[in-house]
Parts: structure tokens; C-alpha cells; sequence
């Protein structure tokens, strides 16, 4: 049984992220998407909300679950039995970004494999940021995220 851990902060989970998931879930057997606390990012939603937004979009995933770590990566992927990391990639800057973290956490783990999902053309513009800023200014998120109407996204 392979399991995948996708990692992110998810603030908020876009349309994007759960393209990667579900394309994700269909290649492995177990998917967690896993939102790593990072201290110096300051986030929109708290990791509660997060939680729930990533909860409600993946509900009908039969093999994906969703939780909260803080510290490393790999040493969330050796607590909860992944093997495989993966990323999604939207640009040829996501590209060396990625490759970067990529041979650090190699070189810490060189059991675990992280593997690369292209963003389909449709959601390679589409980021956290650009969703949170648009909710700031008052322009709706409709098509950007699985759950618009979601009564977290009406008290920002």
C-alpha cells in the first residue's frame, strides 16, 4: 500500500489544490493532505477553519484524510507512514521552488519520493493568495474554490 502525504497551508484550499488531490487519490492508495504549521506565514484562516474547508471539499474522496503537523515534512511523512510527497506544480517557478525543497528533504530522507502534478491550463493561474485577496476586495471566488458558498469565506 503506497501512501502520499500532500502538504501545503491551504489558506484556503483552491480548486487547484483538489485537482491534486483527486488526481493524487486515483494513483495512490492513501492521500493525506496535510497542512504544515509554518510560524513565520501568517495565514487568513486558522488551521481549524483550514481543516474544515479542506474536509468539506474532500468529502466524497473514499481514500483521502486531512490533518494538521507542525515541524518538518519528512519527519510528518515518517509519523504517519508516507512514502511519497506530492506537489503540484503551476509555472516554471513552481518548478525550481520545488526542486529546491525537493533535494533538501532527500538528502534528510532519502526514503521518501516526492512526485510532481502539473496543474491542468485551467487552474494554473489560480493560487491561495490570489483567492484571499480577491475575498479582501470583495470580488467573488465562484470557480476558484470547491466550496464558495462556504460560510467561512462571508466573515473575511
Amino acid at each position: 500500500m503506497t501512501k502520499a502525504v500532500f502538504p501545503g497551508s491551504f489558506d484556503p484550499i483552491t480548486v487547484g489544490h483538489l485537482d491534486i488531490i483527486k488526481r493524487a487519490g486515483a494513483v495512490f492508495d492513501e492521500v493525506t493532505v496535510s497542512i504544515l504549521e509554518n510560524p513565520g506565514k501568517g495565514c487568513e484562516f486558522t488551521v481549524e477553519q483550514r481543516l474544515e474547508l479542506i474536509r468539506d471539499a474532500v468529502a466524497g474522496i473514499p481514500n483521502v484524510t486531512v490533518c494538521a503537523d507542525t515541524g518538518l515534512l519528512v519527519d510528518h511523512c515518517r509519523r504517519i507512514g508516507a512514502r511519497v510527497i506530492v506537489r503540484g506544480i503551476r509555472s516554471g517557478a513552481d518548478v525550481e521552488y520545488e526542486a529546491t525543497l525537493e533535494q533538501v528533504n532527500s538528502r534528510i530522507a532519502p526514503e521518501i519520493t516526492t512526485v510532481y502534478l502539473i496543474s491542468k491550463p485551467e487552474h494554473a493561474h489560480i493560487s491561495s493568495s490570489l483567492v484571499r485577496q480577491l475575498i479582501k476586495i470583495g470580488i467573488g471566488i465562484d470557480g476558484l474554490v470547491p466550496n464558495a458558498d462556504h460560510k467561512l469565506f462571508r466573515r473575511v
